[in-house]
């Protein structure tokens, strides 16, 4: 449905418009390539990010409960993680939709975690933390919501070796590319979510 959407949007663009969304998708693209694998951890030189554990009680059998999607609540679940290294200074997460083709969906994106947290609780925002602008164009947990077919969605979490001192509703691409040049560890955990 969501491909339908889009196509149907693309087809009564503008030529300007459909140039500077190519665009947008080709940065999109870098950026997720930088951070699906290496960062640059600041430095101009790819390196491996530090691996970190990252875990929900509510993930079930690598299930996302309809409690967190549109078919539910629309609630955002709760997280843990650990191994952050230590020279981390601030925390971020990203969920997406890692069945969406080419550039992936962000339904969430969560920056400036203090360094010493270690979890976000059910429905809550940690203190201080900010959001950046998601895929709907809203700074906020938009629910996923899968159709027609299982999705996988990614809940990765990054520790930066800087805060990014970005506004509250900062643009996707500015705090995704800040996130991609300051990381130093990483890790993720991917559930399904049905239709």
């Amino acid at each position: 449905m969501t491909a339908v959407r889009d196509r149907t949007r693309r087809a009564g663009r503008p030529l300007r418009a459909r140039a500077a969304g190519a665009a947008l998708l080709a940065a999109l693209t870098l950026v997720a390539l930088t951070l699906t694998g290496c960062g640059t951890a600041g430095y101009g030189a790819s390196v491996a990010p530090s691996r970190m554990s990252v875990s929900s009680e509510a993930f079930v059998s690598g299930i996302l409960p309809q409690r967190y999607t549109c078919h539910g609540a629309k609630m955002r679940p709760p997280l843990n993680w650990s191994g952050a290294p230590e020279r981390t200074k601030s925390i971020a997460l990203i969920v997406d939709d890692s069945s969406a083709p080419i550039t992936p969906t962000i339904y969430w994106l969560v920056f400036d975690i203090n360094p010493g947290a270690t979890d976000i609780q059910e429905g809550a925002l940690p203190t201080g933390a900010r959001q950046a602008l998601n895929s709907a164009g809203t700074a906020t947990y938009d629910a996923p919501c899968p159709h027609g077919r299982p999705h996988s969605y990614r809940f990765t979490v990054y520790a930066l070796n800087t805060t990014l001192k970005l506004p509250d509703g900062a643009p996707l691409q500015a705090v995704w590319t800040a996130i991609a040049a300051a990381t130093i560890g990483r890790g993720r955990i991917v559930v399904t979510g049905n239709p």
